[in-house]
Order: C-alpha cells, then structure tokens, then sequence
C-alpha cells in the first residue's frame, strides 16, 4: 500500500479542548478516523468580517483514508461550532506500512495484508 494515494491527515482547529475533545471521540467512534491528536497552546491570527482576529486553539491532526474523506469533511463541518471550521485534507507521501494498514482498519476497511 502505497502512502498518499489513500491516506490523509486532516488538519481541524477547535476553540477550546472540550469541543475538540468531543468531536475527536465522535469521529474515532464513528470509524471516520483512526486518531486524533490533539495540540493544545495554537495561537492564530485571521482575517474575519473585514477584521485582524487572534484566538488560542487547539489544532486536531486526524488520520483517515482517501475513501472518507468527503464523508468525514461533512460531519466535522456538522459537529463544528465555527460558521466556517478550518478542515484541511494533505495527502500522506508516505510511512510505516504497518501504521498505515491500521489507520485502514480502523476506519473500517481492510488492509493490504487481509
């Protein structure tokens, strides 16, 4: 199985770690993604409704594969509290074989050694 061509991180950031600790478990639960690791202490500086914005966030790096990705691009937009979530797909180039095989299985599909 080769890296980048079905599995991506997906790059979410949350207003605080209780949401994020929510929608995390949700997504896990729901097998839309293997992982969630949460980063807490994220500073950002945005532009929102013709104004320079700073919040502190917590960035949320998940774990997926391509065949979810419209999927769990849907519920995060759902779950989120934001009007407009930051919910980046990046392809992986590459990696363990074995890591990938479990993010494939515990997304609910099966791995290239099944």
């Amino acid at each position: 199985m080769e890296g980048g061509k079905s599995h991506l991180t997906v790059w979410v950031t949350f207003p605080d770690r209780e949401t994020a600790r929510q929608i995390a478990t949700k997504v896990v639960e729901e097998q839309l993604a293997a992982c969630v690791n949460l980063v807490p202490g994220v500073e950002s500086v945005y532009r929102w409704e013709g104004k320079v914005e700073r919040a502190h966030e917590i960035l949320g790096i998940l774990k997926t594969t391509e065949a979810l990705q419209e999927t769990l691009r849907d519920r995060l937009v759902e779950l989120h509290p934001h009007d407009v979530p930051e919910v980046l797909f990046v392809p992986i180039a590459g990696g363990s074989e074995a890591y990938l095989d479990w993010i494939t299985q515990s997304t609910g599909g099966s791995s290239q050694s099944d």
